[in-house]
C-alpha cells in the first residue's frame, strides 16, 4: 500500500492503464524534466475513501493542481480546461465512465 492508501496491485493496474494524463493526454515525464508533466495519483471523485479502479487514476501535476478538490463536472467548465481543450469528450475512458456513473464507496 502506498502513502495514499492505494494497494500495490491497484497501483500497478492503474499505471499500466493510464500511460498519459487522463485529463489532458500529456505524456508523463520525470520531475527532473518538468514537474508540470509529472504523473500524480488522482481520485476522480474527490473522496479518498473510494480506492477503486474506477476512481483512482493518474494525471499530470498541472491538471491535478488545477482540479484540486473541485467536483469533476465543475472543473471541466473551468478556464484551465477551456484553455487546454479539456472537455467531457476528450478525457480518458475511465473519466468518461466516472462522469456517467460516479464511483461510490464499496458496499455503499
Amino acid at each position: 500500500m502506498n502513502q495514499w492508501g492505494i494497494p500495490e496491485w491497484l497501483g500497478k493496474e492503474v499505471i499500466e492503464r493510464d500511460m498519459v494524463c487522463v485529463y489532458c493526454g500529456t505524456e508523463f515525464t520525470s520531475s527532473k524534466e518538468s514537474k508540470k508533466k509529472m504523473a500524480t495519483w488522482e481520485h476522480i471523485v474527490n473522496d479518498a475513501r473510494i480506492v477503486t479502479r474506477e476512481n483512482i487514476s493518474r494525471c499530470c501535476f498541472s491538471c491535478n493542481s488545477s482540479k484540486g478538490a473541485k467536483d469533476l463536472t465543475i472543473w471541466l467548465e473551468s478556464t484551465y480546461c477551456k484553455n487546454k481543450g479539456i472537455t467531457k469528450d476528450t478525457v480518458a475512458t475511465v473519466v468518461k465512465e466516472a462522469l456517467k456513473n460516479p464511483p461510490k464507496l464499496p458496499n455503499a
